[in-house]
């Protein structure tokens, strides 16, 4: 499992994400009055084809009842469950895998809780963690926060889109999911700066809908392709 550094770790597969990569909040479905289930349930029945259950503080016993109905709602899909920080909680409810942050348990660890094909996503916020996740086991880096947010409190400046474009240019075999202050207006532009696929929190509750506000983005991001003239 070890490698020299700068190399990314061989027992890493690829991984294509889907370009919308939908976050359920449950402190944020909570003031909208949507059960963490219920949204996720509304961002598949739109299209979305991954889903990251976020819930920070939350008793182990009621995460995995959360993740269990997320998990089979995403089967009929044929759709992916990623689980923020909880690997142990991942495992037990046959998620796709797993989001780190930077104080969280280090990509490592997580990898060694799941199973061999377990996805592991690490949130970076500038340029040196980028550089430093080169050698580190995951399957996607997280950028941001790309534009101002309220929505997380990450304690770092809003990145803009030079940083996403130099992570996927640096790291091409690793999908970027941009994050932070994204909306539907400014995807197509994140999208044509490098990133694979958009993270949408707060966004997802503009609108009728969360259904028909996702699938506005999948009918958006269909028609976008990452640009290679990227100023």
């Amino acid at each position: 499992m070890s490698t020299r550094r700068g190399e990314v770790d061989p027992a890493v597969l690829p991984v294509r994400l889907p370009p919308l990569y939908a976050i359920v909040d449950a402190e944020l479905a909570a003031r909208h009055g949507r059960p963490p289930p219920d949204l996720a349930a509304a961002c598949f029945d739109g299209g979305a084809r991954l889903v990251q259950l976020r819930a920070p503080g939350v008793a182990s016993g009621q995460l995995e009842e959360w993740c269990d109905a997320i998990v089979a709602r995403a089967e009929r899909y044929e759709a992916m469950v990623i689980v923020n920080d909880r690997a142990d909680v991942a495992r037990a409810c046959g998620a796709a895998g797993v989001h780190v942050g930077q104080g969280d348990l280090p990509p490592a660890a997580t990898r060694a809780i799941l199973k061999p094909a377990a996805i592991v996503g690490l949130s970076t916020h500038n340029a040196t963690q980028v550089a430093e996740a080169r050698s580190q086991p995951v399957n996607y880096l997280a950028v941001g926060p790309v534009y101002p947010t309220g929505t997380k409190a990450t304690g770092y400046a809003p990145v803009g889109l030079a940083l996403v474009h130099a992570a996927a240019a640096r790291q091409p075999a690793r999908p970027v999911v941009a994050i932070g202050g994204i909306t539907l207006d400014r995807a197509p532009e994140v999208i044509a700066s490098g990133a694979a696929a958009v993270a949408v929190i707060s966004d997802l509750f503009r609108g009728d809908s969360p259904e028909q506000r996702v699938r506005a983005y999948v009918d958006q991001l269909g028609d976008c392709a990452p640009a290679s003239d990227f100023p």
